[in-house]
């Protein structure tokens, strides 16, 4: 699940991989003064985002004199391929804003630095160990993760008050069994002509592998093992089907989810879901900043916690990162500004600027974090539940997601063909990948 990937115009990846190749040149020499240049590669896109990094880049300046930050405005759209052109070019930017499901291949491939001798004790201590675990490779550290987003359910409240059903929260989530029950009392065919007028859920399924795979972990299923010599391998077992085949039953056989929904994005759901025509999203956390812009006036909706399987809302996540480029001739003073871009009240500005959650605890803490507004609360509650996504570490993953475990899902969700089916072609399929990348 990458976090915050947004689909640009061919200008616009144009424009960032020019900036790579053309803007990112490392550290300029040192001039006659002796001040230090580092170029900063930001991925930030949303307006208050982009605000809150500038300001910070432009702090971090005034107070450092010797060592300057220059901002690069970056894009998502394609960028593992455009760091990549960067990496093997000799021209990769000194401090690099991405994701953790690009840290694998980077760091086996030489081209991101080794953090664990550069970070402060400070900043250690106050990001979870299961944060730190995403950006771990082998034995070293490769990216400082600073925001990450679970997987909610965005509700209309007057529907669900309506159906009278239980309210869950993060302390008190509801059971799959008890959320597909749910959706049957919110699913309505009001004038029973056998199509229905509301579905209780939409499963936007677009790009159905990171929240299938994620959202195993709340059922006991990862889908990504470690075999008995340490080497990766996929299962395919009840536990890792559980929440794809609850989804198969709500479209194929319960009807309370849309087919049509499995080809959309989430985006995509938002006018049926203000029309009254879906009940429920699963969406990722920063979507509450588009359902409060484009709601209509007086449209009441809630953020509610995803089902969990075994009591407590637990899910994978993939964070956003921070690296520092292994060619940086100043690694010290590039690891000095992501610590101090990540303390707490910065990763507090920069969450709110995306609408995402900081993986600091103090940061976690902040009253604006804890606000019942447009569900703050309910994510900042559900950050204890968040893991590493099975996926990370895991190479080879990229070909699997796009070759095998794409096409499966959409088949099988469409209702192609059954679980068996798509055991055999995850599992089977994509172990034949992940075994070419573990010779």
């Amino acid at each position: 699940m990458r976090v915050r990937t947004k689909r640009l115009s061919g200008c616009a990846a144009t424009a960032l991989s020019l900036a790579l190749v053309a803007g990112c040149t490392g550290p300029e020499p040192d001039s006659s003064d002796g001040v230090i240049t580092l170029d900063f590669l930001s991925l930030a896109w949303q307006k208050e985002s982009v605000e809150a990094n500038k300001a910070l880049v432009r702090q971090w300046n005034t107070s450092h004199p010797d060592v300057r930050v220059r901002y690069v405005q970056g894009a998502w759209d394609n960028i593992h391929d455009q760091l990549l052109t960067s990496f093997e070019g000799g021209e990769a930017p000194d401090i690099i804003h991405n994701d953790a499901s690009d840290l694998t291949d980077f760091a086996n491939g030489g081209y991101l630095a080794d953090l664990s001798g550069y970070l402060p004790r400070t900043l250690r201590g106050d990001i979870p160990q299961a944060s730190w675990d995403t950006t771990a490779y082998g034995k070293g550290t490769y990216g400082v993760p600073f925001l990450q987003e679970p997987r909610v359910l965005i509700a209309a409240t007057t529907l669900l008050q309506q159906a009278n059903v239980r309210i869950p929260t993060p302390r008190h989530p509801w059971s799959w069994d008890e959320f597909e029950d749910v959706s049957k009392k919110l699913t309505r065919d009001k004038n029973n002509d056998g199509t229905n007028d509301r579905y209780g859920v939409a499963w936007s399924m677009k790009e159905p592998v990171a929240q299938s795979v994620n959202l195993s972990l709340s059922t006991g299923g990862k889908i990504f093992y470690k075999d008995a010599d340490g080497k990766n391998e996929i299962r395919y077992d009840s536990a890792d089907s559980a929440v794809a085949q609850l989804i198969d039953r709500q479209v194929n056989d319960d009807r309370t989810a849309p087919r049509n929904g499995l080809g959309m994005s989430g985006s995509d759901t938002l006018p049926g879901f203000f029309a009254g025509r879906y009940a429920m999203l699963p969406l990722n956390f920063s979507f509450r900043q588009q359902v409060q812009q484009q709601a209509p006036k007086g449209f009441n909706w809630t953020v509610l916690p995803m089902p969990s399987g075994n009591g407590e809302p637990t899910q994978g996540t993939i964070p956003q990162t921070l690296s520092v480029s292994q060619a940086s001739a100043h690694k010290r003073a590039a690891a000095d500004f992501i610590a101090f871009l990540t303390r707490p009240e910065h990763q507090v500005r920069l969450a709110r600027g995306d609408w995402l959650l900081p993986t600091s605890v103090k940061a976690l803490k902040d009253p604006s974090l804890n606000t019942e507004a447009y569900g703050w609360k309910t994510g900042a509650d559900l950050a204890a539940g968040l893991r590493p996504s099975p996926v990370l570490g895991v190479r080879g993953y990229p070909e699997w997601k796009d070759k095998i475990a794409t096409p499966a899902y959409q088949e099988y969700y469409n209702g192609a063909f059954g679980v068996a089916e798509l055991r055999e072609r995850l599992a089977d399929d994509g172990n034949r990948i992940l075994d070419r990348y573990q010779r």
